[in-house]
């Protein structure tokens, strides 16, 4: 247990011989060592993971894990153990502002990659979604990029059919008079093949002939056409095949599908504020101790050991100033005429 207490104080920055004189102060450091120890776990296992995400490799996120918490650690270290307590509680509070403040800012960033991991199985599913979306718009955009172009070669063709229609609807129609004209049932009214029938049979006949070269010619077109049509459905097609699906897996995609995530699921979006405010009151809980928690024992020592080593600076520099002052009396003339700022002259008189 005294190797753990000596860990302990050891993470919170205390001066290890003071505490040991400090009995009732011992519990309090070992509690800000822990609060900090723990917290730079976290952030080595958030650190890690992030760069698991983006590498996926495991020696990588270790190494970079350690570092970065190692790094937490440390900062966590130096906030809590350059704050000191004067007694007053307002002068305090603002000296620890922007250690509040950076305390907060780790928090967040500890607490990120640490979210991800906790909704880990929600964000794999939305990152699914997200591949289809990604999928479909890119199918889209290749889409609408070939409808012009086949747009075009639809309506070439509906254009040849169209003619071939409406000049084979004019040769029903003719033939259709030639009929009732024979038949009596329409032209001159009378039942017979005289001559007007066989004007109108030969113009019946006549728009037979058109009909077929016209047929002829726009059937080649039309096979030209959908030939063309193939090409470029084919191209297109080969183009959606090639289009590469993606595995969205990096820490942007991730946050991104936890934005969609909280955005859509208010259950989520409490569930992600309060990890995040469960890891900044972590992060700042030894700043906060050492602001409300009185003056103790330890601190006394503490002030009397530092007023100790500046008590031991003046005498230093008291000694070295009346040395100097021996010094510059062993030649009076030279100091009055430096203070004078006459030394070139004298020099000069010499």
């Amino acid at each position: 247990m005294k190797k753990t207490k000596y860990f302990f104080w050891l993470c919170s920055g205390a001066n290890r011989a003071l505490l040991e004189k400090c009995p009732t102060e011992s519990s309090k450091y070992v509690g800000i060592g822990a609060t900090i120890f723990f917290t730079g776990i976290f952030a080595a296992l958030a650190g890690a993971y992030a760069l698991y995400t983006v590498f996926d490799n495991y020696i990588a996120a270790a190494l970079f894990g350690a570092v970065w918490g190692l790094m937490i650690f440390n900062l966590d270290r130096y906030i809590v153990s350059s704050m000191r307590k004067e007694g007053n509680a307002r002068k305090e509070f603002y000296t620890a502002m922007p250690r509040i403040v950076l305390a907060v800012l780790i928090s967040l960033v500890i607490a990120k990659p640490l979210e991800m991991k906790i909704f880990e199985k929600e964000i794999d599913s939305e990152l699914e979604l997200m591949e289809q979306q990604s999928f479909a718009e890119k199918e889209r955009l290749i889409k609408q990029r070939y409808q012009a172009g086949s747009g075009a070669v639809r309506e070439e063709i509906e254009k040849l059919k169209a003619e071939i229609d409406q000049k084979a609807l004019k040769r029903d129609e003719l033939r259709n008079l030639a009929q009732r004209e024979a038949d009596g049932t329409g032209g001159s009214m009378r039942r017979n093949a005289g001559p007007i029938y066989k004007i109108k049979k030969a113009d019946a006949d006549r728009v037979e002939r058109e009909l077929e070269t016209l047929m002829a010619k726009n059937q080649a077109l039309i096979d030209a056409n959908y030939a063309k049509l193939g090409r470029i459905e084919s191209a297109r097609d080969a183009e959606i095949q090639a289009v590469n699906r993606g595995s969205l897996s990096g820490p942007a995609a991730r946050m991104d599908a936890l934005s969609r995530l909280t955005s859509k699921s208010q259950a989520v979006w409490l569930a992600n504020w309060f990890i995040i405010l469960l890891f900044i009151a972590v992060e700042t809980a030894p700043v906060f101790v050492k602001l409300i928690s009185p003056r103790g024992p330890y601190d006394h020592l503490l002030l009397v050991e530092e007023r100790g080593i500046e008590s031991v600076m003046y005498q230093q520099l008291a000694k070295q100033n009346v040395s100097t002052k021996e010094k510059t009396r062993e030649y009076p003339v030279f100091e009055k005429e430096y203070i004078d700022g006459k030394l070139e002259a004298s020099l000069n008189r010499g």
